[in-house]
């Protein structure tokens, strides 16, 4: 059978989003600029005492007494900004000044120490600043940000601007359109990455994948004329401790023969976001220059329908030899995964991470917001918990129950891919995934949305970064 291949779209030739970082910041502290004073309930009075007549009846006229988000402009006696007066909780967080650089008229402005608590942390105040400046700019011009904000001479810079790019990068892929985000376009991203850092890539794609023994991957991409790939990045030095990022690269899942509504279908772009995730990950770690020997795998497929799809109750091969009886070809990233895990424990990692939007399980139990995570090793758990209420960046932890592991029994083969049953689905996807991970000592999963259902101060509403802080700082924690 001949198929014809859909043009691809045409790839922008400017700069993309992710790289224009600069302009939401000013490093000139002898720059004019407008203070932003920061004020919570519990400092109001106090604060209320330093106006005079005038400036309170101006804040009575504007309803402003330091509600959290808002915020008010105080004139000078010329009519020109003196000062923004920002309402904050008590304790300042990640998103507390997000809302402003849409907001703010074009200028610089700091961040006043007047009344401001002496733990505040500017960095995570920068940073939400900065990613609230995100907008995804390849194929229509959107508003510009013009107000700037002053970083202090002391803020580490590089590691601020590391972060925003890393997140930017992943959301810039999340939200790309599938006709131009292929399986073979994760790629170039991964071998553009690694060029910038001084590492290796390579990509076994189409037909290659049966060869080198990714059939697994194969039979989940093969229906579509963008060929399925699996992208293998290396950096780092080898005699460091070994650490393998997995991420689930289906740049288009139209469910497959078990065909998705078509409003479940509409968001389908963003089932590669765990693998945009592991790679913003990975720019971090080289970024930081971590010490460790990382290496990027990406199972990258789409999943459509075509005469040679795979079908339900087939039994397809996986690189580990088992044989998986297919429940549904709308369960997908499990399979694609399950070659891309085996082959990270090949060489006995001594962490391994995979992120994947993988179940509606997982947003059915904790919300589009949240992501879950399963992990045998209990200290391990207790680390990203931790970390993860640090970032502000909440991720759950989910059982690995093995009871449930009786769901995938198969009467013809080695597992079943999908119970039938509603469930537990997240965690029957994850026991799956286990069989494909059980050589590995400390494996990680993830399971996540990445993707902002609505728009809020430093979340746009598109693409989203999930737990990439969080891990980030897992892995600097363990190996910096």
């Amino acid at each position: 059978m001949t198929t014809s291949k859909a043009p691809a779209l045409s790839k922008p030739d400017k700069k993309t989003s992710f790289l224009e970082i600069e302009p939401f910041f000013c490093e000139n502290a002898r720059a004019q600029k407008t203070k932003l004073i920061l004020l919570n309930k519990d400092v109001w009075n106090k604060f209320s005492k330093t106006l005079n007549n005038s400036e309170k009846t101006w804040l009575k006229s504007n309803n402003f007494a330091a509600q959290t988000d808002k915020f008010c402009i105080i004139p000078d006696e010329k009519g020109n900004v003196s000062a923004i007066l920002v309402g904050v909780d008590a304790q300042l967080n990640l998103w507390s000044i997000a809302a402003l650089p849409s907001k703010l008229p074009e200028g610089n402005y700091v961040i006043s120490d007047e009344f401001l608590p002496e733990k505040a942390d500017i960095f995570k105040l920068a940073m939400g600043w900065g990613l609230a400046c995100y907008r995804y700019s390849e194929y229509k011009k959107p508003p510009q940000v013009r107000a700037r904000l002053v970083l202090p001479a002391d803020i580490d810079k590089n590691s601020l601007y590391n972060f925003i790019k890393a997140s930017f990068s992943a959301r810039d892929l999340i939200n790309g359109p599938a006709n131009l985000v292929t399986p073979l376009y994760l790629g170039d991203a991964a071998k553009k990455l690694s060029k910038e850092f001084g590492g290796k890539c390579s990509i076994i794609s189409g037909d290659d994948l049966l060869s080198k023994n990714y059939p697994a991957i194969h039979a989940v991409g093969r229906a579509s004329s963008n060929p399925p790939c699996l992208v293998d990045l290396v950096w780092g030095n080898p005699k460091h401790p070994k650490v393998t990022l997995v991420g689930k690269g289906i740049s288009f899942d139209s469910g497959g023969l078990d065909i998705k509504t078509a409003d479940g279908m509409r968001l389908m772009k963003k089932d590669m976001g765990g693998s945009a995730v592991v790679l913003s990950i990975a720019r971090l770690v080289m970024a930081h220059k971590l010490k460790i020997r990382l290496r990027v795998l990406i199972a990258a497929a789409e999943n459509s329908i075509s005469s040679n799809a795979f079908r339900p109750l087939d039994v397809i091969d996986t690189r580990k030899g088992l044989k998986v009886e297919i429940g549904n070809t709308d369960a997908e990233g499990r399979i694609v995964l399950s070659d891309a895990l085996h082959e990270a424990s090949l060489e006995n990692p001594d962490l391994v991470i995979d992120c994947a939007t993988l179940t509606g399980a997982a947003r059915i139990a904790l919300g589009a917001d949240m992501p879950a995570f399963f992990t045998d090793n209990d200290q391990l758990a207790g680390e990203i918990s931790t970390l993860s209420m640090q970032e502000q960046e909440p991720i759950w932890r989910l059982p690995l129950h093995k009871p449930y592991a009786d769901e995938l029994k198969s009467e013809i083969a080695d597992i079943f891919s999908a119970p039938s049953s509603s469930y537990a689905g997240a965690i029957t996807a994850a026991l799956f995934l286990k069989k494909f991970a059980e050589n590995i000592d400390n494996w990680v999963h993830i399971d996540m949305m990445a993707w902002n259902q609505k728009s809020r101060p430093g979340r746009p509403s598109g693409g989203e970064a999930m737990a990439l802080r969080t891990i980030f700082r897992l892995l600097e924690q363990k190996y910096s």
